[in-house]
């Protein structure tokens, strides 16, 4: 716990937040709408959305995070960041807004496979022409790690639940050109992390 003791907190976002600012600044225009999508503990919107007044920040997770989330949101009191929307991935409600991007860190190795297909899916009816959809996180490349920290992570959450992983690029790549992303950088992060950019493409 942080602060007021009823806060969430998670040591990762404090440590891979700084490097993860200097990419979204590189990447998204100075006043985007930006959807977060798995806002998690609040930390990461709090931080962007205080580094980059003009951006518009959209929280968002799954209704039990919500407490916590707010809890970030009410302390940190930034007009350019708002209150987390329901959004299961799974299901079938998704925002009807059109964001310039849509930004998620540590998801797709927490849900099933089926989920993450679901999800690149339903992100370009979310984007705007030419938006942009950065996802970030721990990748395979060929059925192979990176490193041998990353390997150790992969078999602790198989583990732990089955159903999760480190998903392969070459698999996300297939599914992305499906749903009408294309991976246009492929940004390398510390500790072995990686920012993927996919930007909607245009529909022939």
């Amino acid at each position: 716990m942080n602060g007021a003791r009823q806060k969430p907190f998670a040591q990762a976002c404090e440590n891979n937040g700084p490097a993860i600012l200097q990419v979204l600044r590189e990447k998204i225009r100075p006043n985007a709408q930006v959807l977060e999508i798995g806002s998690g503990t609040g930390q990461h919107a709090v931080q962007f959305a205080k580094a980059l007044p003009g951006i518009t920040w959209q929280t968002s997770d799954v209704e039990a995070m919500h407490k916590g989330i707010r809890l970030w949101l009410d302390e940190a009191k930034l007009d350019n960041l708002r209150a987390p929307l329901m959004l299961d991935v799974s299901g079938e409600q998704w925002p009807a807004t059109h964001y310039d991007a849509i930004f998620s860190a540590n998801t797709s190795h927490i849900m099933p496979a089926a989920v993450v297909e679901k999800m690149f899916t339903a992100i370009p009816r979310c984007l705007a022409a030419d938006g942009l959809f950065l996802l970030y996180g721990p990748f395979l490349y060929n059925g192979k790690h990176t490193s041998e920290s990353n390997w150790r992570f992969d078999r602790w959450i198989r583990a732990w639940e089955p159903h999760r992983g480190l998903r392969d690029v070459t698999w996300l790549k297939q599914i992305a050109a499906t749903a009408g992303l294309q991976l246009d950088e492929d940004i390398e992060m510390p500790a072995n992390n990686r920012i993927l950019l996919w930007r909607k493409q245009a529909r022939q």
